[in-house]
């Protein structure tokens, strides 16, 4: 039987897949969402960005080395987890690859299958907990001194996705029978472009860029996942499209929604 995925297909006999990404999109804009996989409207995407597919990767391996080893990794020693190590279970590859949903679980009451892919989980062998782990990277600003670079923090419009990634991978995780601590963490990566005298090295033809590296935690709460699922199907299954989000995108999120336009053009059009 065929995977259920793009266009929402009320009567196909498979579970539909809905990924993280896809939940958050709903949460940005129910327009959009609905334009999208309700209608099939392809929407304008935005490029991948290999640099932060780099880091993650190169993070990965990091801790790879470790989770061979069931030791704590030093980084993790230096912020006061030594107690923890790099989870090695049977499935943690497959959690990883978030194209093919390989963190999943099926959402009875609605016959979603919600699921994406995750950068790392840690243990804690005493108590068999696990903690949910996001690598992120940036290259910021310098603090007021400029003496550093700016400590990154949790706080902005954007950052609200990271935080919701954070609570879905834990409720996804809870579903599927793990032991889920309430505190997750993000390994952020930050590239240093103000304090370094350059990245080329002299006498190869090589480039180095030096990152800063810091630990945030941070306390989820996934109270308003299940709920978001079932307000996501009634959104599938209206015959008109809902209202576009007025607030929410931009630096500091008091923009409407960038598709807003669009929308206004193509209802006078008659074509939603």
């Amino acid at each position: 039987m065929a995977r259920h995925r793009g266009v929402y297909k009320p009567d196909h006999p498979e579970p539909y897949e809905v990924s993280r990404s896809q939940i958050q999109n709903f949460m940005n804009c129910p327009a959009c969402f609905w334009m999208s996989r309700a209608k099939g409207i392809k929407f304008p995407g935005m490029p991948g960005f290999l640099l932060n597919t780099a880091t993650d990767t190169l993070l990965k391996k990091d801790f790879d080395k470790y989770r061979e080893l069931q030791q704590s990794h030093p980084f993790m020693e230096r912020h006061g987890l030594g107690h923890l190590v790099p989870y090695k279970h049977e499935d943690f590859e497959t959690w990883t690859k978030s194209l093919q949903l390989g963190l999943r679980t099926l959402h009875e009451p609605t016959n979603f299958l919600i699921g994406g892919g995750l950068d790392d989980v840690w243990h804690d062998p005493k108590t068999d907990e696990i903690f949910i782990v996001d690598y992120k990277s940036t290259a910021g600003r310098r603090n007021e001194d400029l003496t550093a670079l700016q400590e990154i923090s949790l706080v902005g419009p954007y950052k609200e996705t990271y935080k919701r990634q954070m609570d879905m991978y834990q409720w996804i995780m809870r579903q599927n029978g793990f032991n889920v601590n309430k505190t997750g963490y993000f390994v952020y990566v930050n590239g240093d472009q103000h304090f370094e005298d350059g990245m080329l090295e002299e006498d190869i033809d090589k480039a180095y860029m030096k990152f800063d590296v810091q630990l945030i935690s941070y306390e989820a709460d996934d109270s308003w996942v299940n709920q978001a699922i079932l307000d996501l199907k009634d959104c599938l299954l209206q015959n008109n499209c809902p209202e576009h989000a007025q607030s929410g995108f931009g630096p500091k999120g008091d923009k409407q929604c960038e598709q807003a336009q669009l929308f206004e053009g193509m209802k006078e059009h008659g074509l939603i």
